[in-house]
């Protein structure tokens, strides 16, 4: 059983990009433990393709009350025109009112409003049709009506999902499609019910692999733009959005942030005496240490050359030092000579240093990395320069 099991996790990992890692196929089952940058972005497109969706559909239909014109008398194309109208001003309200802020939950809400009003409309105009004896012509029209459900499981297919996301949605459609069933249960043709939800549930299959495939997509493409090519932790230029996005967090939370410019002492020494190559894996190896030492929720940047700079959140002063301590203590690693590799840091913290941009926070963390570096190096300065209360770390081997 275990090997059938390591076989069908390795033919549905060859159906993904061969860009993503192992470890990273649990994000395509649920949206937990994200990395931000991806959140915001998926966020961002889910809610750009929400408005595109709501665009095309409060265009069509309103459209689709000519055909009902010419088919069904004029009470039932009134109630059904008038049913049209408002689905047509709430797609139209979801269009023009609703942009993207970069937050997941948002996002949710804007997918969640634009399924709930054709799901709606097309348990009302369900629920309508029942009541009045179709013939020839305006039978067919009325059947399709119960294509809209179809065409909503379809329509998940451009969004990029988890399959815990795409399995709620495709069961409250499911639910839906349910209810419209009960509602005209004197009516109900049992076996053309039966058949259309065991489609809708087959949909919904493939709607849920395309999602995945595309979140895949998604995020083996958003990894490779915000990663630095050498060490595999963050670049400058998703950094700086990184930063941005937690200061927004801390001010709105009145919480903690704590930065730390993390400065490698001598770097310059290493590729002077023994080549870029060798400098380049003295900077892997400190980045995978540095990483491994991490909680979770904090961000390793590349910043530059051989700096780098650690984003700490709901961390306050204190707490910083001791996790800077403890990291730093087990050891960055070697230098080509066998020697212990030390780094010179400078820490600032939202609330301690009372600073009202995160621009302000980001250059006093690098006024006091300079502060160390000129203080002797291989120690952190969390204080102003003026006060000059240093601590030094021992590093071990």
């Amino acid at each position: 059983m275990p090997a059938f099991l390591d076989l069908l996790r390795d033919r549905l990992s060859s159906l993904l990009p061969s860009e993503l890692k192992p470890n990273e196929l649990r994000h395509l089952l649920s949206p937990r433990r994200h990395p931000l940058l991806l959140c915001q972005r998926r966020a961002t497109l889910i809610v750009n393709r929400v408005r595109l969706f709501a665009f095309l559909f409060a265009v069509l239909t309103p459209l689709w009350s000519l055909i009902d014109l010419m088919v069904f008398e004029p009470r039932l194309w009134a109630a059904l025109a008038g049913f049209r109208m408002m689905a047509c001003l709430a797609f139209t309200c979801l269009l023009l009112f609703y942009r993207p802020s970069g937050n997941l939950l948002d996002a949710y809400r804007a997918i969640a409003i634009l399924f709930a009003i054709p799901t709606i409309f097309y348990i009302a105009s369900h629920t309508l049709l029942g009541s009045y004896q179709l013939a020839q012509f305006s039978a067919v029209v009325g059947a399709g009506y119960a294509f809209l459900p179809f065409v909503l499981m379809a329509g998940l297919t451009i969004f990029p999902l988890t399959l815990v996301e795409s399995l709620v949605l495709a069961s409250l459609l499911l639910l839906a499609q349910a209810l419209a069933g009960y509602l005209s249960w004197a009516t109900l043709n049992w076996p053309s019910f039966a058949g259309a939800f065991w489609l809708l549930i087959l949909i919904a299959g493939v709607a849920s692999l395309a999602g995945m495939s595309q979140l895949a997509f998604m995020f083996a493409l958003v990894r490779q733009a915000i990663r630095d090519p050498l060490t595999g932790v963050f670049s400058r230029g998703s950094g700086e959005e990184i930063l941005r996005l937690q200061w927004d967090s801390a001010q709105r939370k009145n919480g903690a942030l704590a930065l730390a410019f993390i400065d490698l002492d001598h770097f310059k020494t290493i590729n002077d005496n023994h080549g870029h190559e060798a400098g380049d894996q003295v900077l892997r190896e400190a980045a995978r240490r540095l990483v491994a030492a991490l909680r979770a929720s904090d961000s390793l940047l590349r910043w530059g050359g051989e700096e780098f700079l650690l984003i700490m959140p709901d961390t306050d002063m204190q707490q910083a030092r001791q996790a800077l301590e403890r990291i730093v203590g087990q050891g960055l690693g070697q230098r080509p000579d066998g020697a212990a590799l030390t780094a010179s840091i400078g820490l600032a913290e939202r609330c301690c240093d009372q600073v009202a941009d995160y621009r302000d926070l980001l250059e006093l963390a690098d006024k006091r990395m300079y502060c160390a570096k000129t203080g002797g190096r291989n120690r952190l300065c969390a204080v102003e320069p003026e006060a000059l209360e240093q601590a030094t770390f021992v590093l071990g081997a």
